[in-house]
């Protein structure tokens, strides 16, 4: 399995809602988005400026145009970004599955979005690894965006048997769809996607992916990259952010807490299939990384776990008004 496909395939969706966005005259909301939510966009109508926290240059959304935010920023959007903005969870009540919010009684601007969040104990490290916001401009790449859209929202709002789960492979299509697109863009901030952009990076990615067991050395993962080691390590460390080593730990670590928490099996068995020979090696890297012993990790989850975690709530309240968000 590539990369992209294995970092996505620990992000369990769930709690899927969408609904419209309408409106008209001079106006401006501010959002705040949870690190556990992805949240994608296309703009039937009109245009409005989007403003994401960090990101200096903010982007004008066009009619056709489609935008996905996952990295859990607080964000805007405006017809004027000079205007003060409006908590938007003050600005309009929330919204029923699959219907329409309103400002200022809608008609310039229609935004039809689809809100999903994410499970697993480590997706928001997870989705940090993801671009800001991924633009969507060229009308042959918005088509496949704006049928999922579409599509979600209408198994939502039917409610016919098998529409949860139609869903739930909807939000996962649309993501990749859109990250699959993002990485044919250049211009990527440093960051685990400029790595995965780069030709040669992508290469040592792969191979770290494809056999996370291997007992790499700084050495074999350049040579799958083709470069010098001294080369290797530098470009990665820039390029990505961290050193490559570092990464193969990070990424060892993250399929271990999901094999602990999935299937059950031991420290026994999980370390050397993760390339550890002991597991007190295992145990002092996987407390280095994830902040606590294999032991606690479980004992943690089984303390969070309730009923609450493993159901939808297309009643409740706040999860409504965050789709409309």
């Amino acid at each position: 399995m590539d990369p992209l496909s294995e970092v996505l395939s620990l992000l369990k969706t769930r709690s899927y809602i969408s609904s419209g966005f309408s409106a008209a005259g001079d106006w401006s909301l501010h959002f705040a988005l949870r690190d556990d939510i992805i949240k994608c966009y296309a703009v039937e109508a009109g245009a409005c400026w989007l403003a994401v926290e960090g990101i200096e240059e903010p982007i004008r959304l066009e009619a056709g145009d489609c935008f996905v935010l996952a990295s859990g920023r607080p964000f805007r959007l405006a017809s004027d970004l000079a205007l003060q903005p409006l908590d938007s969870k003050t600005a309009f009540p929330p919204a029923e599955p699959g219907g329409t919010v309103t400002v200022n009684g809608g008609g310039d601007l229609l935004l039809v979005g689809s809100r999903f969040t994410v499970a697993g104990r480590h997706a928001g490290a997870l989705l940090k690894m993801m671009p800001p916001i991924v633009h969507i401009r060229k009308e042959v790449d918005q088509v496949a965006l704006r049928w999922s859209v579409a599509r979600m929202r209408e198994e939502l709002r039917e409610g016919r048997p098998g529409g949860a789960l139609i869903a739930q492979h909807l939000a996962h299509m649309m993501l990749v769809q859109a990250l699959r697109l993002y990485l044919h863009e250049g211009g990527h901030e440093a960051g685990w996607f400029a790595a995965l952009k780069d030709a040669r990076l992508s290469k040592a990615l792969s191979a770290i992916h494809s056999d996370p067991a291997r007992r790499w050395t700084l050495r074999d993962l350049a040579g799958q990259a083709g470069m010098s080691r001294s080369v290797f390590a530098q470009r990665f460390r820039e390029t990505a952010g961290e050193t490559p080593m570092d990464y193969l730990t990070r990424w060892r670590m993250l399929l271990a807490g999901e094999r602990l928490e999935s299937t059950g099996e031991p420290v026994s068995a999980i370390a050397p299939s993760l390339g550890y020979e002991s597991e007190s090696a295992f145990t002092s890297a996987f407390k280095r990384v994830m902040g606590c012993t294999p032991r606690e990790y479980l004992h943690r989850r089984h303390k969070l776990l309730s009923p609450r975690q493993f159901k939808t709530d297309p009643d409740d309240r706040d999860d409504i008004r965050d789709a409309a968000e």
